[in-house]
């Protein structure tokens, strides 16, 4: 990998963090405003249908779950920061290999470890 190329890595890493931020800072914010009937939109505090409720712990089931997804990729972000920082000549390579890691791949995923996703179809 070229220096140009980790430059780009570090400013990309840099810009998703930053909106990885953002992104919880609104959630909490949001979280820690509105009211239950608020986040819904009702104008009133009586629920008109049973499944009204449902509904809205739901939403809120997805919006946990998606905080915690940020968070998640918050702190692969950081671990790449600390790996491209630490050892920059290193950055890039799949931990369990030794193989560089596609450019293009590090350019959709900049925090990735390894060539290829850990799913099953890379079993």
């Amino acid at each position: 990998m070229t220096e140009d190329q980790r430059h780009y890595l570090e400013n990309r890493l840099l810009d998703e963090r930053a909106e990885r931020l953002r992104r919880l800072d609104a959630y909490r914010a949001e979280e820690g405003t509105a009211s239950e009937r608020d986040r819904s939109g009702d104008l009133s505090a009586v629920p008109h249908h049973p499944a009204d409720l449902g509904t809205d712990t739901m939403q809120a089931e997805l919006d946990a779950a998606a905080a915690s997804r940020e968070s998640r990729e918050l702190e692969e972000i950081d671990a790449a920061l600390e790996r491209l920082y630490r050892e920059p000549e290193r950055f890039g390579l799949d931990e369990r290999t030794g193989r560089e890691i596609p450019f293009a791949r590090l350019d959709v995923v900049p925090w990735a470890r390894t060539v290829a996703d850990e799913g099953p179809a890379a079993r």
